[in-house]
């Protein structure tokens, strides 16, 4: 039986504690790393260099869609495994874009949690039964014919910014969030807003919201 190490990466405490219980139980899997904060998920996964990372799509300062590019973008050979609340295909084209390997619903039985985490980590790529046994090629097809997106344009620090600011803090607490200067952080702010057409804090809010890179009220 193949043995894999696996990094979790959720901002609840309780849920992170409940996977590491549930993969570890299994005997093939060692939870190796945990993190809440996602400005800090991909130092850690360079770090560790797990063979799986399972990852919350919501994650305060750096989503999980974001992570996962990141990830790829570094050249990393961890697979991602994507936990969510959203079945809708807009989140599953973008996970998929961005070069995750899996995508499980937070609804989903453990033995399904389970499963997904092994068989990315064997290499290959597992989607909800939920969403579709047999859509996995479909989906990764369509994700990759995707029309040209703004967002597609924003450099690496620019989506932090994006992200750290949306999340309503001030220029001098982002500045902070990220190592570097205030002013750094306006011109970031500057070239963002320019680059997708926003005028306003609150149009940056609806972005984010409507992009996913903030939940949704309940």
């Amino acid at each position: 039986m193949n043995r894999f190490t696996v990094v979790l990466a959720d901002d609840h405490h309780i849920v992170r504690k409940g996977l590491r219980t549930l993969l570890e139980a299994e005997g093939d899997f060692a939870v190796i790393g945990e993190e809440a904060d996602g400005l800090k998920v991909v130092d850690l996964v360079e770090r560790l260099r797990p063979n799986v990372l399972v990852l919350d799509v919501q994650m305060p300062g750096l989503n999980g869609l974001e992570i996962t590019r990141q990830i790829v973008q570094r050249g990393l050979r961890t697979r991602v495994v994507i936990l969510s609340m959203h079945a809708n295909e807009t989140y599953v084209l973008e996970a998929l874009r961005q070069g995750a390997a899996g995508y499980v619903l937070k609804d989903a039985n453990p033995a399904e949690v389970v499963e997904a985490v092994r068989e990315v980590g064997a290499g290959r790529r597992y989607l909800s039964r939920a969403l579709s046994e047999h859509a996995i090629e479909a989906y990764t097809q369509k994700a990759q014919a995707g029309a040209s997106d703004p967002y597609e344009s924003l450099t690496t620090r620019e989506r932090e910014v994006l992200q750290v600011i949306a999340e309503s803090s001030s220029v001098s607490e982002v500045a902070a969030r990220l190592g570097i200067s205030p002013r750094t952080v306006e011109t970031h702010r500057e070239n963002l807003m320019r680059k997708l057409g926003l005028q306003s804090q609150t149009d940056l809010i609806r972005y984010a919201l409507r992009r996913g890179i903030l939940p949704l009220e309940d």
